[in-house]
């Protein structure tokens, strides 16, 4: 399915680290978190946990934006990495 970036701010994100509700929600409380750290913002682990990126890619597979499956603990087993960026940039482009 081809989304825009506007289209992909909307997307629910479901459970995350941030608390955030939807992909632009996500991104504002990334952006407002390295804002406020400054120097000490941690990229590795901005709320938290590892692998946060796949916080973003999860929503976007579930949406049918990008190819992938979930394993059977509703986990990404594989994902279309280079489409999932490309719509991230996408909606951060949108903000």
């Amino acid at each position: 399915m081809a989304m825009d970036g506007k289209q992909v701010l909307e997307i629910p994100m479901g459970e995350n680290d941030a608390g955030a509700e939807t992909i632009k929600g996500y991104l504002i409380a990334l952006l407002e978190k390295l804002w406020a750290d400054g120097e000490r913002f941690g990229g590795k682990r901005p709320f938290g946990n590892s692998g946060w990126e796949f916080e973003l890619y999860k929503p976007l597979l579930v949406a049918g934006a990008v190819h992938g499956t979930l394993d059977e603990y509703n986990d990404i087993q594989e994902i279309d990495s280079d489409a999932a960026d490309k719509l991230i940039f996408a909606a951060i482009s949108a903000l």
